[in-house]
């Protein structure tokens, strides 16, 4: 008989490479390959900017040019939309599955092995998936829910914050980060009712727990008339191609109403 933990992780892997996870004992350490995603928060660890050396480097590529005709700031930007992504993703497939975790687990208490080309692999805490699968967590059917609010919070303002702060460091704005917050939860969101339509509640309404945060609330907006999502900033991704015009994601600020 398969135990809760074991199936829930299996249920929310099977929404997508970016919510696949392993797992973990809390305060284990690492076992290679195995690494603390702490320490991309870190800016002596050199971590962090060997990996934004890594995505310039491939955004380069992809457009046949040296690695130094690429912004610092946009390949930054460009690598923290993918660790964003790569940590919410999980967590907000745990909340349409089940519920939120009332305490999300730290970037100190995630562990990871560096990709590019994908979603990296990805371990949460043994005890932050049992937590919601025994019930010890928050319940998201209500959007304006003042514990949901608080755990929405305690992950944005947690590993979520951590990223942001360290990336900010590469001269990227504040609000393009924020920005990239707000995409991810919305691409989450979005990536749930596309391989799951009947989590499309749940995952909506998670999703609108962490966007209605004051951090993302100014990040974006949402047509009243259709639901479209469309943040307030541009990741600067189209900035990587020849002469800075490449396309844009469907999200940007920058595309045509």
């Amino acid at each position: 008989m398969t135990e809760p933990t074991t199936a829930l992780q299996e249920q929310v892997s099977a929404l997508g490479p970016f919510f696949t996870f392993e797992t973990h004992a809390a305060g284990s350490e690492p076992i290679a390959p195995w690494r603390k995603l702490s320490e991309v928060a870190r800016v002596e660890s050199g971590v962090l900017a060997e990996r934004v050396a890594s995505v310039r480097a491939a955004l380069a590529g992809g457009g046949g040019r040296p690695a130094e005709e690429v912004e610092l700031r946009v390949a930054a930007s460009v690598a923290h939309l993918g660790l964003v992504a790569r940590v919410v993703s999980p967590l907000l497939g745990l909340a349409a599955l089940h519920r939120l975790p009332s305490r999300p687990p730290t970037l100190d208490d995630l562990r990871w092995h560096s990709g590019l080309g994908g979603a990296f692999a990805l371990s949460l805490p043994r005890e932050t998936v049992a937590a919601v699968a025994t019930g010890d967590v928050v319940a998201t059917d209500d959007a304006g829910s003042v514990t949901g609010a608080s755990a929405a919070g305690a992950l944005l303002e947690g590993p979520v914050r951590d990223l942001v702060d360290a990336v900010a460091a590469f001269s990227v704005s504040r609000r393009i980060l924020w920005g990239n917050v707000a995409s991810a939860v919305n691409g989450a969101a979005a990536g749930i009712v596309s391989a799951a339509p009947a989590l499309a509640r749940p995952a909506r309404t998670a999703a609108l727990l962490m966007l209605r945060h004051p951090q993302l609330r100014d990040a974006h907006t949402v047509d009243p008339r259709n639901g479209r999502f469309r943040r307030r900033s541009c990741c600067l991704i189209y900035r990587a191609a020849p002469d800075a015009a490449g396309a844009v994601c469907g999200d940007c600020v920058l595309v045509r109403r």
